[in-house]
């Protein structure tokens, strides 16, 4: 099982320079590495037995295995909640077809390890563009200074380096933080238009879905109808036609299993919730940057917080003199460098626009 995770291990690893945020992290890294690893799970049938196996006289069981896997299975769930099982029929979904009964075709089980992939890429693209649109700019920014041991001779060359290029491009940074803010739209726009995705991949049972099954925990056992059964259902039926004997078409109905569905159905319960916290904490981090943009208070406060160390009216000097995009560089810095080197470079910057020092 370790050779199937062993192609994400690169996702874990840790930059050496910090441009984004945790909330932006959540989507690209914890979110794309979920999504993989579902997706390598349900590839990986060596390790949870065929994706489906049927039961049916007169036909060899390989064909039929491979006839009901590419043709789909289907159940019939409209009469599911008032029949008992091993009483009315074999299975949730499972009797002879009437007239009048609804057929639902289950057909997407082919389909989620691909869609599980194609939403990790979906995931993935705001980071992309981000790292694109960065091209580099806080590592060249930092300077190594994020070293806590450093000579000081070199500490003081990088830093004058830094206060030389602020005082010559203050203002100039709005540009680089209004990409970051599209990403992080971009980001709750994702999330949101995912979960409509998976339910129309699902036939419309995705964004009711956690909700049903934590409804089926509160209700007697007499009355429960399992909704990962009607998504997911791990028995099935399916027809197949062939000639007999006199050259007519006959009809055999197969009963199929599907062991993958047990795996399916506990991914989509996650999914369900991890969407919609993810959903639910982007929303509130979308909030929080349009405070933080309106806002110039409201940067001021952050901006103190990041630079604990320097001296308050020193740091206020310095806000009031950013405009967002500095600000914004400013507390990427803040989380790269040493502590002790950021107090600096907040001082000396509010020595430089005071004029203590020449621009």
């Amino acid at each position: 099982m370790f050779d199937v995770f062993g192609s994400v291990k690169g996702l874990l690893k840790l930059d050496s320079v910090n441009i984004d945020n945790n909330i932006f992290r959540l989507h690209y890294k914890a979110t794309v590495i979920v999504l993989i690893a579902f997706s390598l799970v349900v590839t990986s049938r060596q390790y949870i037995g065929d994706p489906i196996d049927c039961i049916v006289e007169g036909v060899p069981g390989n064909v039929m295995d491979t006839y009901c896997w590419i043709h789909s299975t289907f159940t019939i769930p409209n009469r599911m909640a008032s029949e008992t099982v091993g009483k009315d029929v074999p299975h949730p979904g499972v009797r002879p077809q009437q007239e009048g009964d609804q057929v639902k075709y289950h057909k997407y089980y082919q389909w989620v390890c691909f869609v599980l992939f194609f939403q990790a890429l979906l995931f993935y693209i705001p980071r992309y563009l981000w790292k694109t649109w960065e091209a580099g700019k806080m590592k060249m920014l930092v300077l190594d200074l994020n070293c806590p041991i450093i000579a000081e001779e070199t500490k003081n060359e990088r830093k004058k380096l830094l206060v030389d290029y602020f005082a010559s491009n203050l203002h100039n940074h709005n540009f680089y933080a209004i990409r970051f803010f599209i990403c992080e739209v971009l980001n709750f726009i994702n999330v949101i238009g995912q979960i409509y995705f998976v339910d129309f991949f699902l036939g419309g049972e995705f964004t009711t879905y956690g909700r049903d099954v934590i409804s089926m925990t509160e209700m007697e056992p007499e009355d429960r109808v399992d909704p990962m059964a009607k998504v997911f259902p791990k028995v099935t039926k399916c027809t197949f036609h062939k000639f007999g004997p006199s050259g007519t078409t006959t009809r055999i109905d197969g009963l199929c299993v599907l062991p993958l569905n047990i795996v399916n159905e506990k991914i989509y319960v996650f999914l369900w919730f991890w969407f919609i916290l993810l959903a639910v904490v982007s929303g509130l981090a979308l909030l929080y940057r349009l405070a933080v943009v309106l806002g110039s208070q409201a940067r001021m406060y952050l901006l103190r917080a990041q630079a604990r160390l320097a001296p308050r009216n020193e740091v206020e000097l310095v806000a009031r003199k950013c405009q967002i995009g500095d600000w914004f560089v400013l507390l990427l810095l803040g989380k790269n460098i040493d502590p002790l080197v950021y107090k600096e470079l907040i001082c000396d910057l509010a020595r430089r626009f005071e004029g203590k020092e020449p621009v």
